[in-house]
């Protein structure tokens, strides 16, 4: 069986979960806990980089970071699930997926820095040099969401990983900047039982 390593807050590890579900492959991919901050956790030799989620294949090898991940997920699936076979299709879901990512890798650096350093040593340009990717990405998204298609492709789940991570850090903030955003992403969880069953507690 195939595991997934993971923090259960982390919006990353929350694709690779989703996609499981999506692809039906729950009874082929069990989901364990990860820690970045421990280093007795064997997560830095599964993954050099120490960054999760990480995928555990039957021979002990190992796959990351998610992008390969739900790509290796899509291909046991049987392939043109969750990333489309046509090129245009895929070049467009891959990079909404990539601006997704990078929405939430923003996210998570404003969060590091309020979390491993104290107030009076915040460095206010870096956080402004992540919010600015934020604000603009989103208003990009606002301006124009994007389809959702009836099984949604990787591009619309990381979207939505990156819309509920937003809420979930900084509450109130989607509902009160990104409407449209906000009613693609209740859309989404409508249609996708496993956004809120992964939704994080903590």
């Amino acid at each position: 069986m195939l595991t997934i390593r993971t923090s259960f807050g982390s919006p990353f590890g929350r694709k690779a979960r989703i996609a499981v579900s999506m692809l039906g492959l729950d009874d082929k991919v069990k989901v364990e806990s990860a820690t970045t901050q421990d280093p007795a956790d064997p997560l830095r030799q599964q993954n050099p980089l120490g960054k999760i989620p990480v995928l555990i294949l039957d021979d002990g090898s190992t796959i990351f970071d998610s992008p390969v991940i739900l790509e290796y997920l899509d291909h046991l699936a049987g392939g043109g699930k969750i990333i489309p076979t046509d090129f245009k299709a895929r070049i467009d879901a891959l990079k909404l997926q990539a601006l997704a990512d990078g929405i939430m890798d923003a996210m998570i650096l404003i969060v590091y820095e309020g979390r491993y350093r104290p107030a009076e040593k915040h460095e206010q340009k870096w956080l402004d040099l992540q919010q600015g990717k934020i604000d603009r990405a989103l208003a990009v998204l606002e301006a124009a969401p994007p389809a959702l298609d009836a099984t949604p492709h990787v591009g619309q789940i990381t979207l939505a990983c990156a819309l509920g991570y937003r809420e979930f850090r900084f509450p109130g903030m989607l509902k009160k900047d990104c409407p449209r955003l906000t009613a693609w992403l209740d859309t989404f969880a409508a249609r996708v039982p496993a956004f809120e069953a992964t939704k994080p507690s903590a």
